[in-house]
């Protein structure tokens, strides 16, 4: 009996974490803003305690800060959050790539062809929510293939500065045809099954995202970046 109410209780707290930190990435609990725990545990039908559970893991993510006796306030994203976060989820990520590689099978790896063809079509109809959804899923399911849940659980800690930079700033149709050519040479290493190209080709196109998103940073927010 103790057994089910402890699984229990792990599925809600990861449930409750899992919307808390999309409502922080949304935006829909805004920078600088207190976290609003009262309304927040009556919004989800919890108790301070699984609320006040998930937010120390937020805090450890870097979208949260808490405050000793006057709760959490959400973080503001900084240029210095993207440069921590970029390098490491890139060699975390390539690393995913290449446990992927020995366990993909044909069928898997013609499903990742087929999202990234998802993001060829929608780009050339100018649908940017659509060519987003694919670019995550192909993301994704490379990291779910890599069948490493410690791995798993680091990328989600470190992708969620990243995946909050991606809403904040208006990606231009130029990154986003250079990262077609970028998810080209990810799928042409995969059907070859070669580790290393692959591994190589995603932390170039990591590098390349972080690299837009330093000048895009500069022009949204008017600040220097120091490298």
């Amino acid at each position: 009996m103790n057994s089910v109410a402890l699984i229990s209780r792990r599925q809600l707290h990861d449930e409750l974490l899992d919307r808390l930190r999309d409502f922080i990435i949304s935006g829909a609990l805004p920078a600088d803003s207190k976290v609003p725990e009262k309304e927040l545990c009556e919004f989800f039908g919890v108790s301070r305690t699984p609320l006040r559970e998930a937010l120390k893991v937020l805090a450890f993510e870097g979208l949260v800060t808490l405050n000793h006796n006057r709760g959490a306030v959400i973080r503001p994203l900084t240029i210095d959050d993207l440069n921590e976060a970029f390098p490491i989820y890139g060699r975390l990520e390539a690393l995913a790539g290449e446990l992927a590689c020995k366990r993909l099978g044909q069928a898997d790896i013609d499903e990742l062809r087929q999202l990234h063809d998802t993001m060829i079509e929608s780009f050339d109809r100018g649908d940017r929510e659509s060519f987003t959804d694919a670019n995550e899923r192909m993301h994704a399911r490379i990291q779910t293939a890599s069948r490493n849940r410690n791995l798993l659980h680091l990328i989600r800690c470190v992708s969620s500065r990243i995946r909050r930079a991606r809403l904040s700033i208006n990606v231009p149709r130029s990154r986003m045809s250079s990262a077609i050519k970028e998810h080209e040479q990810i799928i042409n290493a995969l059907e070859k099954r070669d580790a290393v190209l692959l591994s190589s080709a995603i932390r170039n196109h990591i590098a390349c995202t972080l690299g837009f998103f330093r000048d895009a940073w500069t022009v949204q927010q008017g600040t220097a970046i120091k490298h």
